[in-house]
């Protein structure tokens, strides 16, 4: 492959990051605070390969002038294939089959947020989680709590709340789980997102996969919803 050939592939990698940075697709891929890096990034690409293509332009037309201009093979091209489709074909978020394989990353925060004194909470899955694991529910107990994230069922049909938890990139998510107990739908499939209503149990297991704590939650309401513009959390290490 000819420099002209490897600028267009240089900037399509840049493009595709531009693209993705631009849109909710990056977050398929990398936490949000990261967008600024990526556009950054691919702009830089962009740069160089345009940068690179006049140059090598203006190489090749010195070198037809002297006779010593040659064609490269075109299959050479095929390379652009794979940046073609990470932008035509956006890949799922990990779901319930990397939940159930994968043990909880749930970790002790060095301090909590201080709560709302009345009204219902809004919680992400992590901070439920830790506060009921790790602070006993101290924060919880009598308030009304809701929870956003998706099914996922172990092998004994244990229905788990779970959120997939990012330290940097999807790479290194890990799922933080809890357990779903009170009026939940005898019918529910792996990956659904629920909107769950309820109240905290002190009830506690262990992960099945790396024995780490799961809390659960007594659920009231379950209202299947939408997947979040963002599907991770990321939370447990802001």
């Amino acid at each position: 492959m000819n420099r002209l050939a490897q600028s267009a592939v240089l900037f399509l990698l840049g493009a595709t990051l531009l693209h993705a940075g631009a849109t909710d697709l990056y977050l398929r891929y990398v936490k949000a605070g990261l967008q600024p890096l990526l556009l950054a990034s691919g702009a830089v690409l962009v740069a160089t390969a345009l940068a690179t293509a006049w140059y090598e332009r203006g190489r090749q037309r010195g070198a037809e002038h002297t006779g010593a201009a040659h064609r490269e093979p075109r299959i050479a091209w095929l390379l652009l294939l794979p940046l073609l489709a990470l932008i035509l074909v956006a890949p799922p978020a990990l779901g319930s089959y990397s939940a159930t394989r994968t043990g909880t990353a749930l970790q002790e925060p060095p301090a909590y947020a201080a709560l709302p004194p009345t009204g219902p909470l809004r919680l992400s899955v992590v901070d439920y989680a830790t506060r009921a694991a790790y602070d006993h529910g101290r924060t919880l107990t009598g308030r009304r709590i809701e929870i956003t994230g998706f099914l996922a069922l172990d092998a004994d049909g244990t229905p788990y709340l779970v959120r997939m938890a990012l330290n940097c990139c999807a790479a290194d998510a890990q799922p933080v789980k809890i357990g779903l107990t009170g009026r939940i739908p005898p019918v529910l499939q792996p990956d659904t997102w629920l909107r769950i209503t309820g109240v905290y149990t002190p009830r506690q297991t262990k992960d099945p996969v790396n024995d780490g704590p799961i809390p659960w939650f007594e659920a009231t309401t379950v209202t299947p919803t939408t997947q979040p513009r963002d599907p991770y959390d990321e939370s447990w290490n802001n």
